[in-house]
């Protein structure tokens, strides 16, 4: 790959205001640099099932849904075997029959599925789809190049969303147990009683009710914190 494609990946990584953005740079980038690529989607496998995480301008939808939900196809055998897939014309393609005709049927005759090696993901594929038999024959090493790079950009953007995702949870915690003192200290003071004992009915009354405990407490301080309750006091 040449140094003005890497230039520009590494720009696309401090200008990129998210993950999506991010990886939706790098599939349009990669319809520009790979010879024969109409179409480019980026595979992952997250909690247990591969994502499509981002594709490119152009790229047909359900191409890669076909092959999640049915378990086969070029860009499922590449991100759970780590081998690369190619099938140069999908009209003599034998290997996965039903992504098969449904690309067909899509326009789609060429694909090329490269693995790519992402930290704590347990499978990945950068994905090449042509509107031509044999488009992608020529793009193949650059199709590689390409992976290879993307895999450094794929993991910056993955550890900053698990950052995120981190922090979310974290401020989500604090939310909620900040919720859950205000209606235990609501309790204490309507019926004069301690912390543990206010908790305890606190939770049974969760139990009792199939409500999550951060729920019923949301609800008794909405209703104390309403204007109507606070005149009548």
């Amino acid at each position: 790959m040449s140094s003005e494609t890497s230039d520009t990946l590494d720009q696309a990584m401090v200008r990129s205001s998210g993950l999506d953005t991010l990886l939706r740079d790098l599939t349009d980038r990669a319809v520009q640099e790979v010879r024969g690529a109409d179409a480019c989607s980026i595979t992952v496998r997250r909690a247990g099932r591969l994502l499509t995480l981002a594709g490119s301008d152009g790229m047909p939808s359900g191409l890669d849904l076909r092959q999640y939900e049915n378990g086969s196809g070029p860009c499922v055998d590449a991100a759970e075997t780590g081998e690369e897939q190619y099938a140069p014309d999908l009209a003599e393609e034998s290997r996965w029959p039903s992504f098969t005709e449904y690309a067909l049927s899509a326009g789609v005759r060429c694909v090329l599925a490269v693995p790519v090696a992402v930290e704590g993901e347990s499978g990945a594929a950068i994905n090449f789809y042509g509107v031509r038999a044999g488009a992608l024959g020529t793009g193949r090493d650059a199709a590689r190049a390409f992976a290879a790079r993307s895999g450094d950009a794929i993991d910056v953007a993955l550890r900053i969303e698990r950052r995120r995702q981190s922090a979310a949870d974290v401020r989500t915690a604090l939310l909620s147990r900040s919720v859950i003192d205000q209606a235990i200290g609501i309790l204490m003071a309507r019926e004069r009683i301690d912390a543990r004992i206010a908790l305890e009915r606190l939770r049974r009354v969760s139990q009792d009710r199939n409500v999550k405990l951060r729920d019923l407490c949301g609800q008794l301080v909405a209703r104390v914190s309403a204007p109507d309750s606070r005149r009548g006091k």
